[in-house]
């Protein structure tokens, strides 16, 4: 990774040289160059740490927009900050299933062992904590992040283990992904500046994979396109799909019609006066 230098050299304020070229590298990659800014701003966090007035100013100018523009994106997505950042973000999932699942003990443990609250950073600046949102990861749950990168099937135990090793410089790996590098390496990647380590780890667990498992056992396979060359479907075509998507509604319908219709599940109580005693009322 290129080592970035603070020293402001430039009308980027607080960027170097080579952070304020490789801004005009990322806009001059797309045809409408404002498009860029996502990972310009990513790009402002790996020299940075953080989203700066500097680096909003420096985006602007080379975008030929204005600073509320970009503070205006800059603020509306919640992987921008405002703060700085430790060495590592460590995301703790707290939505509905992550949370039931034991994300919100894995949160709270981690907040007194770190002795730190949300969205803040441990005094030696090595771990940053945050409760996140769903991360689509809900087979996994609970499921942590370290800079963006998974934690599968976490307790507070692991949890702990897992920051008490990123603060010793331990090598960490995502349980579906790379090594973990620092957050401003991370940041650089996402700005468009690979690390060669895109295809280091698996890329997905045998819970994503249970599905493909299946379909292989039974010799599932997806219906040939019936125009392989790519153009539009005829009519005909669209017509012949919805009286096969009929055909098999009405076998599923038929199915249904067919199952006993007094099945009751054994641990469902008798119904109340025996079923002759029961009408509608």
């Amino acid at each position: 990774m290129t080592e970035v230098s603070t020293s402001s050299t430039t009308g980027g304020g607080g960027l170097s040289d080579t952070t304020y070229d490789e801004l005009r590298l990322i806009a001059a990659r797309y045809p409408e160059a404002r498009s860029g800014l996502l990972p310009m701003l990513h790009l402002v966090q790996a020299a940075e740490g953080r989203i700066t007035p500097e680096g909003i100013e420096a985006c602007a100018e080379i975008l030929e927009i204005s600073a509320a523009d970009v503070s205006g994106v800059a603020t509306f997505y919640t992987m921008y900050k405002r703060k700085p950042v430790g060495d590592y973000h460590v995301g703790v999932c707290t939505n509905t299933l992550c949370a039931v699942m034991g994300g919100d003990a894995i949160f709270e443990r981690l907040k007194d062992h770190l002795e730190v609250g949300n969205d803040e950073t441990t005094a030696d600046g090595k771990i940053t904590l945050e409760h996140i949102e769903c991360n689509a990861a809900c087979d996994y749950a609970p499921v942590m992040t370290v800079n963006w990168e998974f934690m599968d099937n976490m307790t507070p135990q692991s949890a702990t283990q897992l920051v008490d090793d990123l603060r010793t410089g331990a090598e960490v790996s995502s349980t579906r992904g790379a090594r973990v590098c620092t957050w401003r390496e991370a940041e650089r990647v996402l700005a468009g500046f690979p690390d060669d380590r895109a295809d280091e780890g698996p890329s997905a667990g045998p819970a994503s994979l249970v599905g493909l498992g299946i379909a292989r056992e039974q010799g599932w396979t997806a219906p040939e396109a019936e125009h392989a060359s790519g153009g539009t479907p005829s009519l005909g075509g669209r017509k012949g799909a919805a009286e096969r998507a009929d055909t098999s509604r009405a076998e599923t319908e038929t199915e249904v019609d067919e199952s006993p219709v007094d099945a009751k599940h054994e641990d469902a109580p008798p119904a109340k006066g025996g079923a002759k005693g029961d009408k509608a009322t």
